[in-house]
């Protein structure tokens, strides 16, 4: 599907070119954070293509620049915490210039807008800071305002200490109402308020700009993105469930970047020289390489020189637990290998049913993405990391464990590669169109399965929810239309475009890079990294795919066939509450054959649901949960009166405990008794038991009700 995107390179020219932008505006109280020339770049390069190739083809002008204007607002102070009236009537100016500030590369204006926030939440902080020697009198039938997005910025700086007390106060509150510790309470609160000062400072101009190309691309379609080259790693991570590094979790405290976890097997748990707790100090490149110390740095630069190459060479200065900050840090050298990232690809369980005296065995196949090592796929690797081949193998154990049926358990699945997402729906059907993609200029490609075997032609349900998007709505929704399974729970997200990911260092000229090269202050030495990319990535939407039916996903997504409650609210998350997401449409159906019609069982299907649900404790307390979702989103204010929040908060945790307890026993669970800590990997999951019970019954009426005709099967 469109595997080779040719873009018209005439970028290169039109880049030289660029304007000298305005000298940066200064603002007193924030750190200056200034673009630099590589941002330009990139930032004219994105405009260029989303101009030209994005398929909506999308003219950047005065009413997009108003709409970019309000999203960068709204992703520094949604709720108007920091901004004053006054800083808004400032940067109106800005609001129909954007759009030729990214044509010229001029992020002059943006860094300024974000220098004033920076400035405006440095402030808070220390404004918070002052208020912790206050005596908080929690008797009074005060309110604080949390929600504050439908109010206007606030006008003064007075009114802003009066917001700014008022969460102070409350932050102490929380605190009180878990210890009556009032000095020990007030150092966990200056701890955490300086913490935050320290964490604003560390801000750098890649922070800046990611906030800000977020801004510019969503604007433009919801699932346009530009990854800063951290982000563009971690995305690419994502995709291919692997990474090539050591093997070590990192996080963050009083300025060490400490180890947190270790990948077992991996390189840094196999040199047995690297402990849970050491704090990283140093990190040099290659065997030779010069160490750069790394204290006080953000964990996402930190990763960026340890991760690297597999077959790479990284070493490490470490300050094992306990040892003084003043010790001598001890070295260690690993070669980085290749790192499976097993706890993220697809799992299965067997479930048990008891059907009229008989024991029903039900397979269940988590999928938590449709990834794919996109690298081994080009190089020829048989065997690289996907969906596909990892399902493939959970089938067959399956298989051989004697299973009735398979639930894929697709919630929240958010998609990923288009190209797994046809293969794996390749694994249940002979062969056939799956996809139709149609490009900018009308054309339609059908994405067939090629492959006439089958990994299971056996009973199946497909389980999702609002979270279910992109390749998962495509591999349900052909599913669905073949009438291979039954879909069920909520109507899933309504995503329906593709997107190419552009490794921008292969689009932007070499020419450009050593010009960028050539600003870089000659005094300075340059950063060695072991992994990430100079430029960062593009995801551009370049197509729209739709159903074998000829029905787009976009808006709509797959509607199940038995549908269930959605815990999550269709009305805030879904494409169909994007501004900026297209619409709904349909072109001309594909060539397909069904192999089988639910059409006469459904209805039976459905009223065996309906019967358990009405009697269903468990049904009974996902509505309620429901119900106390819609309540508490309605909410804006919490009392800052200790006794009526106490009170509030005990009522809460009563009722939680004991709805909890009922649910349990629902389940054939016992009760916990106040205090007990749940006993980890229990199987609370209602929705997950229920899809298994439905396609029971499917089973047990022995494939009479329909004309399904399964494919035969190929081991």
């Amino acid at each position: 599907m469109f595997k080779k995107l040719y873009l018209v390179l005439v970028l290169g020219a039109t880049l030289a070119c660029s304007a000298k932008p305005a000298k940066p505006v200064k603002v007193n109280g924030s750190n200056n954070i200034e673009p630099d020339e590589k941002q330009s770049v990139v930032c004219k390069t994105i405009a260029t293509m989303i101009s030209k190739y994005n398929y909506k083809k999308v003219d950047l002008n005065d009413s997009i620049s108003t709409v970019i204007y309000n999203r960068y607002l709204k992703m520094m102070d949604e709720s108007h915490n920091y901004f004053l009236a006054s800083d808004i009537q400032d940067f109106d100016k800005y609001k129909t210039v954007l759009d030729d500030d990214v044509k010229n590369g001029n992020l002059t204006d943006v860094f300024y807008i974000f220098n004033v926030y920076q400035k405006r939440y440095i402030d808070r902080i220390k404004y918070s800071l002052t208020q912790l020697d206050n005596k908080f009198d929690f008797s009074k039938n005060e309110n604080f305002t949390y929600d504050r997005d439908n109010l206007p910025y606030v006008s003064s700086e007075i009114e802003m200490n009066k917001l700014w007390s008022e969460r102070v106060k409350y932050d102490m509150l929380n605190l009180k109402l878990a210890s009556p510790d009032v000095a020990k309470n007030k150092e966990t609160l200056r701890k955490r308020y300086t913490n935050l000062l320290s964490q604003a400072n560390k801000l750098n101009n890649q922070d800046v700009f990611q906030v800000f190309m977020d801004a510019f691309t969503e604007a433009i379609d919801p699932h346009t993105n530009y990854f800063n080259p951290a982000n563009a790693a971690n995305f690419n991570i994502e995709m291919s469930r692997q990474l090539e590094g050591i093997g070590a979790g990192l996080n963050t405290e009083n300025e060490f970047v400490i180890i947190r976890s270790l990948t077992p097997g991996g390189p840094a748990e196999k040199s047995k020289q690297v402990n849970v707790d050491d704090r990283i100090v140093g990190v040099a490149q290659g065997a030779d390489g010069e160490f750069q110390n790394i204290v006080g740095w953000r964990v996402e630069n930190a990763i960026a020189l340890i991760r690297g190459k597999k077959g790479t060479t990284v070493k490490l200065e470490l300050l094992p637990k306990g040892m003084s900050i003043g010790s001598k840090p001890k070295v260690v050298e690993i070669v980085r290998e290749k790192i499976i990232l097993k706890d993220e690809s697809a799992k299965k369980e067997i479930r048990t049913y008891n059907e009229n005296g008989k024991t029903i065995k039900i397979g269940v196949i988590s999928v938590p993405a449709f990834y794919i090592d996109f690298n081994d796929y080009k190089s020829g690797n048989p065997n690289y990391k996907s969906t596909t081949h990892d399902v493939k193998l959970l089938i067959d154990s399956l298989k051989l464990q004697g299973v009735d049926g398979i639930v894929m358990d697709m919630r929240q699945n958010g998609g990923g590669s288009l190209l797994e997402a046809v293969d794996l729906t390749g694994l249940f059907i002979k062969s056939g169109p799956v996809v139709q993609v149609r490009n900018p200029n009308d054309e339609i490609e059908v994405d067939k399965d090629e492959d006439p075997s089958v990994a299971y032609a056996g009973p199946m349900a497909i389980l999702v929810d609002r979270f279910s998007a992109s390749a998962t709505e495509i591999f349900s929704g052909a599913i669905q239309d073949y009438g291979r399974g039954i879909v069920v729970g909520t109507q899933t997200y309504g995503k329906g475009s593709v997107q190419n990911a552009i490794d921008l260092d292969r689009v932007i000229p070499p020419s450009m890079l050593e010009r960028v090269a050539g600003l870089v202050d000659k005094t300075k030495k340059p950063v060695t990294t072991g992994s990430q990319s100079v430029f960062g990535q593009l995801n551009l939407t370049i197509a729209k795919f739709y159903r074998v039916t000829g029905n787009s996903t976009q808006h709509k997504g797959v509607t199940p066939d038995i549908q269930f409650p959605s815990v999550i609210p269709l009305d805030k998350y879904g494409e169909d509450t994007e501004p900026s997401a297209m619409p709904f449409d349909v072109i001309a159906k594909s060539d397909y054959t069904k192999v089988g019609d639910f059409s006469a069982v459904l209805p039976q299907l459905k009223k065996l649901h309906d019967q358990r649900m009405a009697t269903s404790p468990n049904y009974k307390y996902m509505l309620e949960d429901i119900a106390e979702i819609k309540k508490h989103e309605a909410e804006k204010s919490v009392t800052l009166n200790e006794q009526k929040l106490k009170e509030q908060r005990d009522a809460d945790d009563k009722k939680a405990f004991e709805e909890n307890n009922l649910r349990r026993v629902a389940m054939g669970l016992p009760a916990l008794k106040k205090g007990q800590t749940r006993p980890r990997n229990e199987d609370l999951d209602f929705l997950k038991r229920e899809a298994g019970q439905i396609l029971t019954d499917y089973i047990s009426f022995g494939n009479k009700l329909t004309s399904t005709t399964a494919p035969a099967v190929s081991n």
